[in-house]
């Protein structure tokens, strides 16, 4: 979609018009769905967050700065309704020592360039409070510090969060590993430090960024 269509699309929706609103969601359905799905449990979960989402984008389109790229702020949208919908649905237990949590290691994590489906099927099976915190910090890029203030937990709970998560992502790469005879993921290269996903490239892979 060229920039002067796009802009028409948004005045459009400014002006409440159901066509352009119905236009603007189809144009951006896949990408919305993308960012929805990495913070749900399945895919009907991500689909009534992100109709909440384009709710939020069709009542407060006459925000949007024109100015700057409008993928990032309605990703942004995105984002906060997952978690939104997150802080609303579920009750955050923990039982970590946080004093422990500042110490923890990263451990290891088998850098290799996964497929985005099989990567996004294992990102879903992890806890709610994991799944979330690998998100924001893994490929959002939010630091501990600012996770804690968006999930009203500490720096060090996020942390705590992390490594469970990545340890769990661990075992479910390796068990994949195991059951394809090592030919998906395992090259025979061995394994390096844990990294973190930043970003998806025009294959819909996985970039990796050492942290």
């Amino acid at each position: 979609m060229g920039e002067e269509e796009l802009h028409q699309l948004i005045g459009g929706c400014i002006r409440q018009e159901r066509g352009s609103q119905k236009m603007l969601y189809k144009a951006f359905y896949g990408f919305s769905m993308g960012i929805c799905l990495r913070y749900a449990n399945n895919r009907e979960e991500a689909a009534e967050v992100m109709n909440q989402g384009f709710f939020k984008v069709f009542t407060r389109i006459e925000t949007y700065d024109v100015s700057r790229p409008f993928k990032a702020w309605l990703g942004k949208i995105m984002m906060n309704v997952s978690i939104d919908y997150y802080r609303a649905n579920l009750k955050m237990a923990y039982t970590e020592d946080l004093d422990k949590a500042e110490n923890i290691s990263d451990g290891e994590l088998a850098d290799r360039k996964l497929n985005y489906d099989d990567l996004l099927a294992m990102i879903q099976k992890l806890p709610t409070a994991y799944r979330t915190v690998f998100n924001l910090f893994a490929i959002e890029g939010y630091s501990h510090d600012e996770i804690g203030a968006m999930l009203n937990i500490t720096s060090g709970t996020s942390k705590s969060n992390l490594h469970k998560a990545r340890q769990k992502l661990k075992q479910m790469i390796f068990e994949a590993n195991s059951s394809a005879n090592n030919t998906n993921y395992n090259d025979g290269m061995g394994y390096s430090p844990i990294v973190a996903i930043n970003k998806v490239d025009k294959q819909g892979v996985f970039i990796k960024k050492n942290i």
